[in-house]
């Protein structure tokens, strides 16, 4: 009895993991497709959820459903006016068909192989068919005007084709070599462009010095622009000075003709007013002109000794 129950017990686990083997999860973010012997049968699992296969006969091939990316390597590319820059690309690509996708790539890493020969293989057919101005700008622009001079910094050419009009061309071309492979390119992008090592370096030479052109030409008139400012400002200072000195002059020529008026009226009032006006004039003078180290040697007809004379 008892080994009759182990039996049991046995064979149920058995068929649990015979059913349980036959039945598979799909992701929403998955699909799938069911291969026999190494081959394909049935259709593409794209349905999420609880899917069945036959058991230990039957596998399962998970591919990706969402966006995927490639990222292409920077290679050197000639263009059609003989320019070698370095282009770096990169695109968006998507599994259409899981079942020819496993037949004609089997997985992932072989289909990121094969579009960097695609892919840059077109990128390459299509740089060498333009030139470096079709590949760097998208559109045609006013060129940059310096206020005040209508001057024009540089001299830019119109296009008629342009950057996106190429990716647009490129991912065209690669779509048409990927139709048979289940998958399909969604974006193409140049992401970065850029010249080779040697040209670069005259590329910022002739950035430079065209730069140091323009703030020459910046300095030379902003410096006759300040001489300009400089000689108003000396002139407007010269007349100023000269307006106020003559000012000052008149002022002090009415000052002094004003004390000559007051002096006069004084001298003339009597006669002893106008000794002591002529004598506090002589000490005044005499004042400013001796010190204690002065000898005086006066006659006796001088006006000082006259006043000594009185006093004593």
């Amino acid at each position: 009895m008892k080994k009759l129950y182990i039996l049991m017990i046995a064979m149920f686990v058995l068929f649990a993991f015979v059913v349980g083997s036959g039945f598979f999860i799909l992701d929403e973010t998955q699909q799938a497709i069911i291969t026999q012997f190494g081959k394909p049968v049935g259709d593409p699992r794209t349905k999420p959820g609880m899917q069945f296969k036959v058991p230990f006969i039957q596998k399962v091939q998970f591919f990706d459903k969402r966006y995927l990316a490639w990222d292409g390597d920077p290679n050197q590319v000639p263009t059609k006016d003989k320019r070698f820059i370095f282009v770096d690309t990169y695109a968006r690509w998507v599994i259409t068909d899981p079942l020819q996708f496993f037949i004609r790539l089997r997985d992932e890493r072989s289909a990121q192989s094969r579009l960097d020969d695609i892919l840059d293989g077109e990128t390459r057919i299509a740089v060498a068919s333009h030139d470096l101005l079709e590949i760097v700008r998208s559109i045609n622009r006013d060129p940059e005007v310096v206020e005040d001079y209508m001057e024009e910094i540089e001299h830019l050419e119109d296009i008629s084709v342009g950057r996106d009009k190429i990716e647009a061309l490129v991912l065209s071309k690669a779509n048409e070599r990927t139709s048979d492979l289940g998958i399909r390119i969604l974006d193409f992008r140049f992401k970065r462009i850029n010249y080779v090592e040697e040209v670069r370096a005259r590329v910022y030479d002739r950035m430079i010095s065209e730069r140091n052109r323009i703030a020459d030409q910046f300095r030379s008139e902003g410096q006759g622009e300040a001489r300009k400012i400089q000689g108003n400002k000396e002139r407007d200072l010269a007349k100023i000075q000269s307006e106020a000195v003559r000012e000052a002059e008149k002022i002090r020529g009415r000052a002094d003709a004003e004390a000559t008026n007051i002096y006069a009226a004084a001298y003339n009032r009597n006669t002893q007013t106008r000794e002591l006006y002529d004598f506090l004039r002589t000490m005044e003078s005499f004042e400013k002109s001796l010190d204690d180290k002065t000898t005086l040697i006066i006659t006796t007809n001088s006006d000082f000794y006259r006043y000594l004379q009185k006093v004593r």
